[in-house]
């Protein structure tokens, strides 16, 4: 979740490029601005349509309003204890399990849930602001664009919805095949897609000019936008990774048979500058690729796996897989979460495991904290923890849920963590500490 100024994109501005919609009758084009004159050859459009990538200053926004403490009331099941958290959004009627916060003023959170519905929130006092209608499946993901004027969600169906964040009207929907994963552009009011068909969409939002890249016969199970906007990663049921060209709409590298995983992929994640990807799969396997070569340059996997050579393809993946992944932006690390609770650091340097870190059940997903390295776990014991990946130790954990956490999103001063989870809640908690 970092910015643009964080991560020095925006000092290194690529040459001009474009995202090519073909509509009915002309071909609209997303511009990345660029104080050069156009590629001559780009002369693909009579019109063109310009979009402001320059990212506006974005000011430390305070908790002006301070923070609502919810009278806690008796807890039940087997998780009973503690609620460390500040604020407690408690609509749905089912499990949550989704959640991501507007990228702009990190105010707003949007969630989605196994009752059909998504909401967008307050995080300072949980105060609805309003509800995503017209979903009629499980609402599984969900997304701010990256100015933060429009939300995204999509339920299992196929079924994506947009709303204008200010106006709280619904401004575009399209119905896909079985939505597997959603990501908005990092520069663009552009929205990517992957469905059970194989398919990535691309849709410029809200005029609804499409793109499709067509992969295998099989689910597109997990993707990613490269920083650069120009590229996309996207990982297979079949272990294919291919990354494509969003322009162009070809594969520039393709990844298969041993180069790719011999499972379902089930993450991917990309370093600041676009220049490594991260991928995991349910074979244990974790693959450093380079985005420029498409070449495998590295292969983890936790020790507990590797120690066991003779288990079977069929019985790891239902022991164990990699769940969630990530690079640190400040040393040369990477993380990776796996089912049977092990979080593993990676020395990218060295290519060789710096410390595995144990939880006492499965890891769902992490997140680094920006500017430092320490890393953020959720799992299925309701647990937040947050770790020092220099270190290996456990800095401290956040416990409220009575439930496994399904999904969680960390605010870009590190200074919030909202977590949903399978009692039917999702929560904000307060993490500045100030020894960190």
């Amino acid at each position: 979740m970092e910015s643009e100024s964080e991560s020095g994109a925006a000092a290194d501005t690529p040459p001009l490029e474009t995202l090519s919609f073909h509509g009915d009758e002309e071909i609209i084009e997303v511009v990345e601005l660029d104080p050069g004159p156009p590629d001559p050859a780009d002369d693909l459009a009579q019109e063109m349509e310009d979009v402001d990538f320059e990212e506006e200053e974005e000011e430390e926004e305070g908790n002006e309003e301070g923070w609502v403490l919810e009278p806690q009331e008796g807890v039940v099941g087997s998780m009973e204890g503690p609620d460390d958290s500040e604020v407690t959004f408690a609509l749905h009627s089912a499990s949550v399990f989704c959640v991501s916060l507007d990228p702009k003023t990190n105010t707003l959170a949007v969630t989605g849930g196994e009752d059909d519905k998504a909401f967008v929130w307050r995080l300072s006092d949980g105060e609805l602001l309003f509800e995503c209608a017209g979903h009629k499946d499980s609402v599984t993901c969900a997304g701010f664009s990256h100015d933060s004027t429009l939300v995204a969600t999509g339920d299992m169906s196929g079924l994506l919805k947009v709303w204008q964040v200010d106006t709280k009207e619904e401004v575009w929907s399209f119905e896909a095949g079985d939505l597997e994963w959603m990501e908005w552009h990092p520069r663009a009011p552009v929205l990517l897609a992957g469905t059970a068909d194989g398919n990535t969409w691309m849709w410029k939002v809200p005029n609804g000019d499409c793109k499709t890249f067509q992969g295998p016969n099989c689910p597109a199970t997990c993707g990613r936008v490269l920083p650069d906007g120009k590229r996309a990663v996207v990982g297979y049921e079949d272990g294919t990774i291919r990354i494509w060209d969003l322009k162009q709409g070809n594969p520039i590298h393709v990844l298969k048979g041993t180069e790719g995983h011999q499972g379902p992929l089930t993450c991917v994640a990309t370093n600041q500058d676009g220049s490594l990807i991260l991928t995991g799969s349910v074979d244990c396997q974790a693959k450093l690729v380079s985005a420029t070569t498409g070449k495998v340059v590295g292969v983890f996997r936790p020790e507990t796996v590797a120690s066991q050579p003779n288990l079977g393809e069929g019985e790891e993946s239902e022991s164990n897989s990699v769940e969630s992944l990530g690079f640190c932006s400040v040393m040369p690390l990477a993380a990776v979460g796996y089912l049977d609770g092990t979080l593993a650091i990676y020395d990218l340097s060295t290519q060789t495991l710096r410390h595995q870190c144990q939880h006492q059940s499965g890891i769902v997903q992490l997140l680094w904290e920006a500017g430092t390295a320490v890393v953020y776990t959720c799992s299925l014991d309701g647990i937040v923890r947050l770790w020092d990946a220099r270190t290996g130790r456990l800095l401290t954990d956040y416990r409220g849920h009575t439930a496994e956490i399904l999904d969680f999103a960390l605010s870009k001063d590190a200074s919030l963590v909202v977590t949903t989870s399978g009692d039917h809640k999702a929560k904000v908690f307060c993490v500045q500490r100030p020894d960190r």
